[in-house]
């Protein structure tokens, strides 16, 4: 399936054996395939390989700088960004390929989040919009440790049907997800927040309280609460690790 629509897939990958075939399968129809990738000692290139001969090397250096180095690949004016563990959905390919409407410089699309398996749809994850599609020229990146962020210039829109999002398959993987995160996330605070012992406590607390019962995870059952005691635990990692980076540089 070809589209008159030449679109760009870019994508950054280390170690995802596990989920590449799914994710470029998805997006098999379109016209380019890039990819970064940062380092894999598994089978990530040599599957990635079978879809595309447009795949690149490059040192991990954040988020953000593997994204903008991805971008800065791509051929075509749109650009469509993946992450491995995420899916174009048969009926979001449909849309794409029904064409777009070019007076708009960036789509947003809806993430179908999957937990263990199981589709969330409480815990505010089901209201989960990302500016994906986008045109190269009207784009860049906020240079961020976490939570880096493509910005259009000038008008975006909404696309109807949604992605797929497999983020989570093991707890294991939440939990390896969570401490990274936690990680990137208390490095870009650390310098502008204090931290007292209440708040890996507080914090926490309201972070479950948010999740469980505002953004009605309880609708998820046992799946919504664990989402949400991960949320909890996230919060508490952070406070926690910044008071950690603070200690340590009055130490030194």
């Amino acid at each position: 399936m070809e589209s008159a629509l030449k679109i760009s897939v870019i994508i950054i990958t280390r170690n995802e054996e596990i989920n590449i075939d799914d994710c470029l399968k998805s997006v098999d129809w379109v016209d380019e395939i890039v990819i970064v990738d940062s380092g894999s000692d598994d089978g990530t290139v040599k599957k990635a390989s079978n879809y595309t001969n447009k795949i690149y090397a490059k040192m991990w250096e954040g988020y953000s700088k593997q994204k903008q180095y991805a971008l800065s690949l791509a051929k075509n004016e749109w650009v469509l960004s993946l992450d491995a563990d995420e899916r174009i959905s048969p009926s979001l390919r449909d849309e794409i390929l029904k064409g777009l409407d070019e007076t708009y410089n960036g789509f947003y699309i809806s993430r179908k989040n999957f937990f263990l398996g199981r589709h969330i749809t409480g815990c505010g994850w089901d209201n989960d919009y990302q500016l994906r599609l986008f045109k190269k020229s009207k784009t860049t990146i906020t240079d961020s440790l976490v939570h880096e962020a493509f910005v259009v210039e000038g008008n975006t829109g909404r696309l109807k049907n949604r992605m797929d999002h497999y983020s989570y398959r093991t707890l294991k993987d939440a939990i390896t997800k969570m401490n990274n995160y936690s990680t990137l996330e208390a490095g870009q605070k650390y310098k502008h927040k204090n931290v007292s012992p209440a708040d890996f406590i507080l914090h926490p607390a309201a972070a479950f309280i948010q999740y469980f019962i505002i953004r009605k995870g309880y609708k998820d059952g046992i799946y919504g609460l664990i989402v949400s005691l991960l949320h909890a635990m996230t919060n508490m990692q952070i406070y926690m690790k910044i008071w950690e980076l603070k200690h340590r540089g009055k130490q030194e």
